[in-house]
């Protein structure tokens, strides 16, 4: 089991650990709208309020969960539910503001 409880986050290097890791799953705890305004491809949104629904989308305890937010405050509160849940390894990786990769942008605007 292992932790970042570090207050000193990286999101840069998080992602890079995600991406080497065979179970890794990315958890992005921002609301609905956040999530659709800009993500980072291949992460999953459990907006950190509904995150009592994380055990019918995330049925593996052991699962390495990378989690993150928009600056960090709210994926230590989820990384905190999540171990109180029985998740094994989880991991806080920040916000996503400081992000310096690619970002998948949801919002099409229609001109009509």
């Amino acid at each position: 089991m292992f932790f970042n409880l570090s207050s000193r986050k990286n999101i840069n290097q998080g992602i890079k650990e995600w991406k080497n890791t065979a179970d890794g799953i990315l958890l992005d705890v921002r609301t609905k709208e956040e999530y659709n305004d800009y993500h980072i491809e291949g992460s999953i949104n459990i907006p950190l309020d509904s995150l009592d629904a994380v055990n019918q989308k995330i049925t593996n305890k052991n699962a390495t969960i990378f989690v993150h937010c928009l600056s960090g405050a709210r994926s230590a509160d989820a990384t905190n539910y999540l171990v109180s849940q029985g998740y094994n390894n989880v991991k806080d990786i920040g916000g996503i503001n400081a992000y310096t990769g690619e970002i998948v942008s949801c919002n099409i605007s229609y001109h009509f």
